[in-house]
């Protein structure tokens, strides 16, 4: 005997109930025209529910993946849910909100698609947390959570406040620019110019007039007068990065312009003031130079008076998921995409590499896996090559790890096929992929019929 429902919910009662919840709900028929649009969404969207009823969804919502990649749409084409998509809507006042949406098929009773119904949770407060704790842990553009890197972080702006000059020591790639720029934008000169300059790409011959300019007539070719880059800096800052490289003539005249505050351009016969704080960066241990004679020691002493020692990032792995987070977002800002995250297996094999390159090379790890990632999480296989066989990873050689990505991959072209029937344009539009790639894949993998 079939059992009936005491209480049957009329339309009304639904729609109450609708009314009711934390989330925007919305249905459209098959033109993707709204048919139903409770109270939540239109206090999210700022549309009354009459102007939104009968218009498109895409008019209302305005959510950056409606002309590209409409998940409702997505969902009429293949019959299948789709959840916690994150996006971001536009309210009628212009205010851009972020929100998770899932979204369904409607069917009538002989199982015929009428439909389909959104739901859009508001995300603010969630991304203001993460904002909250990413100024945590944010120093201007320098992003760490490493305790090291955070007593740094301490004392910039004690550093900042004084004129003294600085040394910064690290590897290349850790970042001693961004200090350079910190510091100088927490002290009183941050209005002024903040000059950067490589004394090892510049030949010897070149650096000096570089430095401090000429004058006319000063040689042949010099025809009229050009100031070098401390009279560029003054008031402000002036970064000498790779500082070993100095030539023992250019270190005579730069231990002149830190004692005396002067410099003499080219061919001149009178100082000129440096009005200039100086910041001096090297990959090399300069200390160690002096001994060896490479480097004056007085210049060394005069450059040496604060000295901030950055880490190699193999020794700030506690870092690695925060810059990564980082870069996604820096990525997805610059190419306007909507990657949200790094597979487990990328994660775990960023955090056993060695990275000789530092941070500079994992933001270029990751701006690869943007150039080839074209769905919402990086995988092995968006990796360099040169990544997955390479032989100083600790404890995956590169022959499993290679192998680890292409059966990830895989594994799951198989399981999407599989789950949309071997239809391809399906299980293409569910990978978030094109159809040609799907093909190219499927023949790599052998899993053509």
């Amino acid at each position: 005997m079939e059992m009936k429902p005491e209480n049957p919910l009329s339309p009304d009662d639904a729609k109450t109930i609708l009314d009711c919840i934390a989330d925007g709900v919305f249905t459209v028929n098959k033109d993707m025209r709204i048919a139903y649009f409770n109270k939540t969404a239109e206090k999210m969207t700022g549309i009354p529910q009459h102007q939104a009823i009968g218009q498109y969804c895409f008019e209302v919502l305005r959510a950056n993946i409606c002309q590209k990649t409409c998940a409702l749409k997505c969902t009429f084409e293949t019959g299948k849910s789709i959840s916690n998509v994150g996006v971001n809507i536009l309210r009628a006042d212009g205010t851009e909100i972020p929100v998770s949406i899932s979204t369904a098929v409607l069917k009538d009773r002989d199982g015929n698609i009428v439909g389909g119904v959104e739901s859009f949770r508001d995300l603010s407060a969630l991304e203001e947390l993460k904002k909250e704790i990413k100024r945590t842990y944010t120093f201007e553009d320098i992003v760490s959570k490493n305790h090291r890197i955070l007593q740094i972080f301490d004392i910039l702006p004690n550093i900042a406040e004084n004129e003294t000059t600085v040394l910064l020591q690290g590897p290349s790639g850790t970042g001693k620019e961004l200090f350079a720029r910190a510091i100088h934008n927490l002290s009183l000169r941050k209005k002024r110019p903040f000059i950067a300059v490589n004394c090892g790409a510049l030949p010897d011959t070149l650096l000096e007039s570089e430095l401090f300019g000429y004058v006319k007539g000063a040689f042949t070719d010099a025809k009229k007068d050009k100031p070098g880059r401390f009279a560029l800096a003054k008031g402000g800052t002036i970064l000498l990065d790779e500082v070993d490289s100095l030539s023992p003539s250019t270190q005579v005249k730069l231990l002149r312009v830190i004692q005396e505050k002067e410099f003499e351009p080219l061919g001149a016969t009178t100082p000129v003031k440096a009005n200039v704080r100086i910041i001096a960066a090297t990959k090399e241990n300069l200390a160690q130079l002096v001994r060896k004679g490479d480097f004056r020691d007085d210049l060394f002493f005069r450059l040496n008076v604060i000295r901030i020692d950055l880490p190699p990032l193999v020794e700030r792995r506690d870092d690695i998921p925060l810059l990564v987070n980082h870069f996604i977002d820096k990525f997805n800002r610059k190419m306007d995409r909507q990657i949200e995250r790094v597979s487990d297996d990328v994660l775990a094999l960023l955090m056993r590499y060695l990275f000789p390159g530092n941070v500079r090379e994992l933001e270029n790890i990751i701006e690869h896996a943007f150039v080839m990632c074209r769905e919402i999480e990086i995988q092995l296989e968006h990796l360099p090559a040169e990544l997955l066989h390479d032989p100083v990873l600790t404890e995956l050689s590169a022959p499993h790890i290679a192998i680890q990505a292409s059966n990830f991959e895989r594994r799951k072209i198989l399981t999407a096929l599989e789950k949309h029937g071997w239809q391809r344009a399906e299980t293409a539009s569910a990978l978030r992929m094109h159809r040609a790639t799907l093909w190219r894949k499927m023949k790599k993998y052998g899993l053509l019929k």
